[in-house]
């Protein structure tokens, strides 16, 4: 677990906090002070008090089941709160709240759980739905690119725009856009000389937003007016549609490869897939072949089983021919990829998840794509209108006669502006003034292509009435949310708790190597090995190749040996494990549970021969303090834990009203 993770689980030690961020902005600001309840104090921690609010936020949180509450649950709650809140007022009394490094990181808390708060739902929402009807259909087209930066001077700007102009009319003439596309000093797209601007099939969040609404409002054979983004302007041609892959389950089994192997074991490789293969076309089971020879671990014990996925979760190649395939329980020729062979089986196929069900992934990818720049500027608007903003914009140009060169190089003097003072715009009472956008030019400046200072001021002015009018709403989330509020001092004790905690138990107890083993030698016993097998297990692919083994054996030679004599022929005729074995892991080393080589046995799952040479057998016996370190610092932890506990009750007192906890439902 991660640290933000750990201190959201560490606000209440019973689960996770959840909040919904989706419906941060459905609550209601807070009401006014003439209908406010009174908030009854629940109990006292030392010289703090909490109220019934308080507690009530995080209890119903962690404790979601309908119907009546049960008093002992909501009793054993109160314990676990109390010792919540004995540590937090630990971590107060010793001044971890005036830490820099703790400020700092509430700080960056706050600026997470406040994004939700900082822009227009609605917006997002018709944004969501957008691309998800996009994401319907895969659209196939070229584009040529004439490259101009998003500050270029006005005449820079218009020469890149006829250029593109003059590129699409020969095109409309009749000449071919591919053809024109790889002319030299045609398109900026360097790709563009080989592919002829083709792009291939991409679907929504896969190109910038400008570029993919306009392959999106262009008709098939069309060529789009000049598009504008981030990199120039483009023009677009639409090639083909056709309605999304949607999703595809495979299973696969894959034998790694890697760039520096040898000659001799990429040929092994390749010589393994291929046996594999043939061993598929002459009847064996997909699953069984997957989980005894795939290199991916992880999907081979589910008999190489991946999760679903779409167009771009996978290597290129191993896409293309899942995607291409339509016989369900068919299996693909070996094919391969940066990180090895695979054979593909498919499973099924489907179409596009529900809206509903893409929602959080939607959300996710859209946040950090340009569209969601849409949200914030409705939510900008917004904040305009409800603060009274106004503005005098003609004060910018008092900046033009102070800035010189050094603009561009990002070393401009902020002293060059200390006479002028005057008031440029203001949000209810807050007035921002040309001092304060000089000190943003000062923080914000950077070496950039010299350009109009008027452009760059003008955009630097922009921006931060833009930033201002967002931070001006952000410092007023507490009090037009409770929930915010709340939360933000959940995580206030949450951060505290985490440092605390980590001093006196978690880093302690790993670090005070004298306490951690004299905690092991007295609770040793809890530490115990079960009885073992120090066995080599040989499973052999018939009978013949296990006489082939046993009389390797009798020569004495060495498991490395045996196997490059057995697998000369076929990579698959031999598997070998050698390790300690607890009882009850390996069916056949439990059939050998002697010191001896075991007889011929048969496999009933894949009829091979095995062969159990048991080395020795090791008896229960304590674990060393090495072999059991992590379990032994786990309980040397939770000892640390009651110790400090109880330490933290006999220094501070702790009463709790009875009567406000009996009225809490």
């Amino acid at each position: 677990m991660n640290r933000s993770l750990l201190i959201k689980s560490l606000i209440l030690p019973v689960a996770l906090l959840t909040f919904n961020t989706a419906n941060a902005q459905s609550k209601k600001p807070v009401a006014s002070l003439a209908t406010v309840k009174i908030d009854p104090v629940l109990m006292n921690i030392g010289t703090t008090k909490v109220t019934v609010s308080e507690f009530e936020n995080v209890y119903h949180k962690n404790n979601t089941k309908e119907g009546t509450m049960d008093t002992k649950s909501l009793n054993d709650y109160v314990d676990l709160f109390v010792n919540f809140k004995l540590k937090v007022k630990e971590a107060e009394e010793l001044g971890l709240d005036t830490a820099k490094s703790f400020k700092e990181e509430l700080a960056g808390y706050r600026k997470q759980l406040a994004q939700p708060y900082l822009t227009d739902k609605d917006v997002n929402e018709k944004l969501l739905k957008e691309t998800y009807n996009r994401m319907q259909e895969d659209i196939h087209a070229s584009h040529i690119l004439i490259k101009v930066s998003d500050i270029a001077l006005p005449k820079d700007t218009l020469e890149a725009y006829n250029k593109i102009l003059k590129i699409r009319a020969r095109i409309l003439k009749g000449e071919d856009f591919n053809k024109v596309a790889s002319e030299k000093g045609i398109s900026d797209d360097p790709s563009a000389k080989d592919n002829g601007g083709d792009l291939g099939f991409f679907t929504a969040l896969q190109m910038v937003y400008p570029f993919e609404s306009a392959a999106y409002s262009t008709k098939v054979g069309d060529i789009s007016m000049p598009i504008r983004t981030r990199y120039g302007y483009h023009i677009i041609k639409v090639i083909e549609r056709r309605k999304a892959q949607g999703e595809v389950m495979v299973a696969h089994i894959m034998v790694k490869t890697t760039p520096n192997m040898t000659k001799e074991d990429s040929l092994n490789s390749y010589t393994k897939v291929t046996e594999i293969f043939n061993k598929l076309k002459t009847g064996s089971k997909f699953e069984d072949l997957a989980q005894e020879f795939s290199d991916d671990k992880s999907s081979a014990k589910k008999g190489g089983e991946l999760p679903w996925f779409g167009t771009g979760k996978m290597p290129l190649e191993f896409e293309k021919v899942a995607f291409s395939m339509t016989n369900k329980g068919g299996f693909s020729e070996p094919m391969r990829t940066k990180y090895g062979w695979h054979v593909i089986k498919l499973i099924d196929k489907r179409g596009l998840a529900s809206f509903d069900d893409m929602k959080n992934e939607l959300k996710a990818k859209v946040t950090k794509d340009s569209r969601s720049q849409a949200g914030r500027a409705s939510l900008i608007a917004k904040v305009k209108a409800e603060y009274k903003f106004k503005e005098n914009p003609k004060l910018v140009d008092e900046f033009t006669k102070l800035m010189d060169s050094s603009l561009f190089e990002g070393r401009w003097d902020i002293a060059k502006a200390k006479a002028l003072n005057k008031p440029m715009f203001n949000f209810n009472e807050k007035v921002y003034s040309q001092v304060d956008f000089a000190t943003y030019i000062s923080s914000h400046q950077s070496k950039r292509p010299k350009t109009d200072v008027i452009i760059v001021l003008n955009q630097l002015y922009k921006q931060y009435v833009e930033e201002s009018a967002v931070a001006y709403e952000e410092a007023r989330l507490d009090h037009k949310y409770p929930e915010f509020k709340a939360l933000m001092q959940e995580y206030r004790d949450g951060i505290l708790l985490f440092e605390l905690t980590d001093q006196k138990v978690w880093s302690k107890a790993v670090k005070d190597s004298t306490g951690s083993k004299a905690f092991y030698e007295k609770n040793k016993t809890n530490y115990m090995w079960d009885e073992r097998a120090d066995a080599s297990v040989y499973s052999c692919a018939n009978d013949k190749v296990a006489a082939q083994v046993r009389s390797l054996m009798k020569k004495k030679k060495s498991e490395k040996d045996i196997l490059a004599a057995v697998n000369k022929d076929s990579q698959l005729n031999l598997q070998v494990e050698t390790r300690v074995f607890n009882k009850g892991e390996n069916e056949f080393v439990d059939k050998n549970w002697n010191p001896i080589t075991s007889a011929d046995m048969k496999s009933e799952k894949d009829k091979k021969t095995v062969i159990v040479v048991t080395s020795k057998l090791l008896t229960p016996e304590p674990k060393s303090y090495s072999d059991s370190k992590g379990m032994v610092t786990a309980d040397y932890q939770n000892y640390l834990e009651k110790e400090w506990i109880a330490s933290l009750k006999a220094k501070y007192s702790v009463t709790i009203d009875k009567a406000v906890l009996s009225s809490i439902k």
